[in-house]
């Protein structure tokens, strides 16, 4: 296995991948060297067909998932002397951005602002501590909240993603509002929200990998086409995820699933 030094990745015989933010010392907040480590972790994800979803979390030792940037060490694409030649700083965590199509359970505690959205913004199903805080301190600080905000207005409704971006650190979304606006699909107690990550993980895990990558991929997709578009090009995922005369499963000897009523 690859060791890094500022988050940890394991994988488990259930077919689970669990990347963990690993700076609890400094809020758990992202530098070059993170970003080049995520980027290595998602291309493991990307290329291992043995992992089937990835458990996205935090060192639980700090008091906040990520409160996004270190500013105090910075980041060098964001001091690039061209202006051009600047990069979104998030690129290299997020799962999309990296052509990761295999699911992603994202658990979220404590503080969750600024670029941390970078990974709630492109995980799959988002559930969150009792005791976790959403903001966007950006406008506070004199500099346009614009990346963070418009991949959130993909998830959530468009006045709810200007309040968290115009109020910056003024006001404090908790996770019962998060639940509310669909920021979150689920609330746990602090000592049972990896757990339940994992749980959730794994049932998903268990589905035949292809079915949930080419659902992953083309919802997805879908968000940058219009209607008819995004349909015609789903067709062609549905086509390939499930070819003709060739069973995804043994229905015989599937294993046996307990549903429950959310």
């Amino acid at each position: 296995m690859q060791d890094y030094q500022q988050i940890a990745f394991t994988k488990d015989a259930r077919h689970v991948a669990t990347i963990t933010i690993d700076r609890a010392e400094k809020l758990n907040t992202f530098t070059d060297i993170m970003a080049d480590e995520f980027a290595d972790a998602w291309r493991r994800v990307r290329e291992d067909d043995d992992i089937h979803a990835v458990v996205l979390r935090a060192n639980r030792a700090s008091r906040a998932f990520s409160v996004g940037i270190d500013v105090a060490e910075g980041m060098e694409m964001l001091r690039h002397a061209n202006v051009w030649q600047q990069s979104d700083p998030g690129q290299k965590l997020a799962p999309k951005q990296n052509d990761v199509w295999k699911p992603v359970v994202c658990a979220l505690h404590g503080l969750v602002a600024a670029g941390a959205f970078y990974w709630v913004n492109e995980s799959d199903i988002v559930i969150c501590a009792e005791n976790t805080q959403f903001f966007d301190p950006h406008v506070t600080f004199g500099m346009v909240a614009a990346l963070e905000p418009i991949g959130l207005s993909r998830r959530i409704l468009l006045g709810d993603v200007l309040r968290i971006a115009l109020l910056g650190s003024a006001e404090r979304v908790s996770a019962q509002t998060a639940l509310r606006i669909g920021l979150v699909s689920e609330v746990t107690s602090p000592d049972t929200l990896h757990e339940r990550a994992h749980e959730l993980a794994s049932i998903i895990a268990a589905q035949p990998s292809a079915a949930t990558q080419g659902t992953v991929r083309a919802v997805w997709e879908s968000l940058d086409l219009g209607r008819t578009a995004a349909i015609g090009h789903a067709v062609r995922y549905w086509q390939v995820g499930n070819p003709a005369g060739q069973a995804a499963i043994d229905r015989d000897n599937m294993p046996k699933i307990k549903w429950k009523l959310r």
